[in-house]
């Protein structure tokens, strides 16, 4: 070290109170920053994964307490919907021929209950320490062992392709304007939220249900994952089961008469 101030025996008292101050202030400056990094860190932590925001859970509550007041909104809706059907039956002025032409555009529409010969689907994530179970395959990425948007809509689609005269996800049935769509790992359907497991029901002839199944692209790209990771996958048969009808709104800016 060259001659300083802060060497011991050498220059004046006053000389080495001047060189303490820009290299031993700051010093204690960088620790005491340190110290209150440290300190911020650990209060804003509270000794748990930052990654667990309480701000983020409380996010997720309000969505799942959201998603459950929207159910409850449609329940309501339904039965409201159904007094004004039965008030506007009785004297509409309309002639039989008129009020079985309407049964039947609802019928079609989604907004009245449908009973039949129905079939359902059932897709689960896989177990979160899946391997994989088959030579010549990689070992799973996170992304490999969750249901995703796409896995959903080719069920959806092939059960449409399939003849499905009706469709329920979950407890809820789809119509013309109906959108599946994910977040993650959990289902946004028409203002309510679902985890995994997931249940897809339709009303069909069950032999052209699963043929529609089995021959989809989509479907048997899902099937390698099912066979590989452990994805979920199950179809039964219901026998006869009745769907809802479609109680929410519909949000058509343009519409005309079916000829």
């Amino acid at each position: 070290m060259s001659n300083s101030a802060d060497s011991p025996g050498t220059g004046s008292s006053a000389g080495r109170r001047w060189a303490f101050r820009p290299v031993r202030l700051l010093t204690v400056a960088v620790f005491a920053l340190a110290g209150l990094i440290f300190f911020t860190s650990f209060h804003t932590a509270k000794g748990t994964n930052i990654r667990t925001d309480a701000s983020l859970l409380k996010l997720s509550d309000l969505i799942h307490e959201r998603s459950r007041n929207n159910g409850e909104l449609d329940e309501a809706n339904a039965a409201l919907r159904e007094d004004v059907e039965t008030l506007a039956e009785r004297d509409d002025g309309s002639t039989k021929a008129e009020d079985d032409k309407l049964a039947a555009l609802e019928k079609e529409a989604g907004t009245q209950k449908l009973t039949g010969e129905a079939l359902t689907v059932t897709l689960n994530d896989a177990p979160p320490n899946a391997t994989a179970k088959l030579p010549g395959y990689p070992e799973p990425q996170p992304d490999y062992l969750v249901i995703h948007q796409q896995d959903l809509q080719a069920v959806v689609n092939a059960l449409w392709q399939g003849g499905a005269k009706g469709i329920k996800v979950m407890d809820q049935r789809l119509i013309s304007t109906s959108a599946v769509r994910c977040v993650g790992n959990t289902l946004i359907l028409q203002g309510r939220v679902y985890s995994p497991p997931y249940k897809i029901t339709a009303v069909g002839d069950p032999e052209k249900l699963q043929k529609a199944l089995t021959a989809s692209q989509a479907i048997q790209n899902y099937m390698v994952y099912v066979n590989v990771y452990g994805l979920g996958w199950k179809v039964e048969e219901n026998g006869t089961v009745t769907l809802p009808g479609y109680s929410g709104t519909v949000d058509l800016r343009y519409a005309q008469p079916m000829e």
